[in-house]
């Protein structure tokens, strides 16, 4: 099903609302804007493909990219249309890709995010950069893993911050030669 623009981010936005929550600390719901949607359901998942500058946006998150692919858990009644959409499985973002989270954001050509495994795999020319620490990384793919707090990739190169100078303390005097050394004795 094509809608357009404003409808497809509030049809998107409608299927992901949760209950009212007594709780109104808890995590904003997450808000997907784009050009074109075509969404479709099986029994127990639904898979909604978002085209032409795709928006994310939620829990201190902002994805943009060309094209996004969305397939969450569904629960509902099965002759619903959309149904109640209960959580994410995954989503893949392609073209353009560029994330955002507190100080740290990557870029790439495709980004897999699997909120089950807390994981997420950055490919084709990734690049992750920590403002935080001045670091930058790149590598191909480049897997972060949230929950072992762990990054793993081939073919990696990381940009850290300076390392202290391990060499000689410019102001204090040059070490003393050492005795040459003398022969043994007969």
């Amino acid at each position: 099903m094509k809608i357009p623009r404003l409808g497809a981010a509030l049809v998107f936005m409608a299927s992901l609302a949760v209950p009212a929550a007594a709780d109104s600390a808890g995590p904003p719901n997450t808000i997907i804007v784009s050009q074109a949607l075509d969404m479709h359901s099986t029994d127990n998942e639904t898979l909604s493909v978002f085209t032409g500058n795709v928006v994310v946006t939620g829990n201190d998150l902002r994805i943009t990219c060309d094209r996004l692919d969305v397939v969450s858990v569904r629960n509902n009644d099965e002759t619903d249309t959309i149904g109640k959409q209960e959580n994410f499985k995954s989503l893949l973002a392609t073209g353009h890709v560029h994330i955002v989270q507190r100080d740290r954001e990557a870029s790439c050509g495709r980004a897999q995010v699997l909120p089950r495994d807390n994981k997420v795999i950055l490919t084709e020319n990734p690049v992750v950069i920590d403002h935080s620490n001045n670091s930058v990384a790149t590598g191909e793919p480049l897997v972060l893993l949230r929950g072992e707090r762990r990054v793993t990739g081939q073919n990696v190169r990381i940009t850290l911050p300076a390392i202290k100078d391990l060499g000689i303390n410019k102001n204090a005097p040059p070490p003393a030669p050492d005795a040459p050394a003398t022969a043994p004795k007969k």
